[in-house]
């Protein structure tokens, strides 16, 4: 009986401690200091202790990724300037092992964000003002495009804004559209999304127009699909939507910038808890932040907490899957800082954890089982 017990026990700890473990998957940059492509770590979600599993090679700046809905494909932007491309990798998940399919052009230059359903993978185009459409083959391959939707326009700021810069597409919560954030045009585009239709994948539902020279960078949608946010790039604007019976309404603006703060910003990244109660969003430029912002029933949010990110250019953000900590990656110092966050008050403390990593852009977890 008591080899039992302890065997039981035993087990139930190693599923305890299974259900604790993820995968960390890092896209970066290859042409800026020594990369080797796509980087996946071992990572505790109680702990926040990290081990290296695998690395890609002779991968072309994967600056962005997404996992495919099953968890058995990982498809990346190849930023390239004007060779572009985007790749499929196969993923195995248990040992982070991620094998090459296929590469396709990008149909437009500096691709910088990239979604993928059961379907296709959508990709922006930053360089070229543009959204590609891709089918997924059944191993996992990438087609040839089958959309190519163009952007045209230009907004205030004439070294930023001279032309269509698409910055992000992002599925709405009923996956029946497809928002997309353009900071050149000052412009966020919302599709209608049909996976089978061929060249018609996408259709344009409507336009929002943000406030002149901002930048609309990223966006997201609160768990419960009812709001959303959109982060400025430009100006470090932070604004709210409504977004019910899928009509669309402004509720709020405000900023990452404290009262009488000066020097250059770049809001980057934000990011929800899995409860939808808090919002987690960086600043680059001058101010290295992240700010932490209480989110209210009614959409309204609050800045609760501001602190520094101890790194240059706070890219991309990631909150593991337990809420226990929020990772920030560094582009341009090369290092990811690992916060330990109170699930209660949302604040997070610096607990010293890095990640020496050579130019981090994307930080994404899948399950390691």
């Amino acid at each position: 009986m008591k080899l039992f017990r302890l065997a039981l026990f035993l087990l139930i700890m190693t599923n305890a401690a299974a259900q604790d473990t993820f995968n960390l998957v890092v896209g970066t940059y290859t042409d800026k200091c020594r990369s080797e492509g796509i980087y996946v770590y071992e990572y505790n979600a109680n702990t926040a202790e990290v081990k290296p599993k695998s690395v890609t090679k002779g991968v072309i700046s994967p600056s962005f990724l997404a996992v495919s809905p099953d968890k058995k494909f990982i498809y990346s932007v190849n930023e390239n300037g004007e060779k572009s491309t985007i790749s499929s990798f196969k993923y195995n998940k248990a040992n982070g092992k991620i094998d090459f399919i296929n590469k396709k052009d990008s149909e437009g230059d500096s691709p910088c964000y990239i979604i993928a359903d059961e379907k296709n993978v959508i990709t922006a185009n930053y360089g070229g003002g543009s959204l590609v459409v891709y089918h997924r083959r059944n191993d996992g391959g990438l087609t040839e495009a089958k959309q190519v939707v163009q952007h045209t326009g230009n907004s205030i700021n004439k070294e930023r804004q001279e032309k269509a810069h698409v910055h992000m597409v992002y599925f709405s919560p009923d996956k029946k559209y497809v928002f997309c954030n353009d900071l050149g045009t000052d412009k966020i585009y919302i599709y209608a999304y049909n996976p089978d239709g061929g060249s018609k994948t996408l259709t344009l539902k409507e336009t929002i127009d943000a406030k002149p020279g901002s930048g609309p960078r990223h966006l997201v949608f609160n768990p419960n699909g009812i709001f959303f946010y959109v982060l400025h790039e430009l100006d470090a604007s932070l604004v709210a939507y409504s977004y019910i019976n899928q009509k669309v309404e402004k509720i709020q603006e405000t900023s990452l910038v404290m009262p009488g703060a000066t020097g250059k910003n770049g809001g980057a990244d934000i990011k929800f808890t899995r409860d939808g109660k808090y919002l987690y969003a960086t600043n680059r430029g001058d101010a290295n932040t992240i700010s932490v912002f209480k989110v209210h029933s009614n959409g309204m949010i609050k800045m609760v907490q501001q602190l520094p990110t101890d790194g240059d250019s706070p890219r991309n953000l990631a909150i593991d899957p337990k809420d226990n900590h929020v990772l920030v990656g560094h582009q341009n110092s090369s290092s990811i800082s690992i916060f330990k966050r109170n699930k209660t008050t949302g604040m997070l403390e610096d607990n010293c954890k890095r990640i020496d990593l050579c130019s981090p852009v994307c930080l994404v977890f899948t399950e390691a089982k």
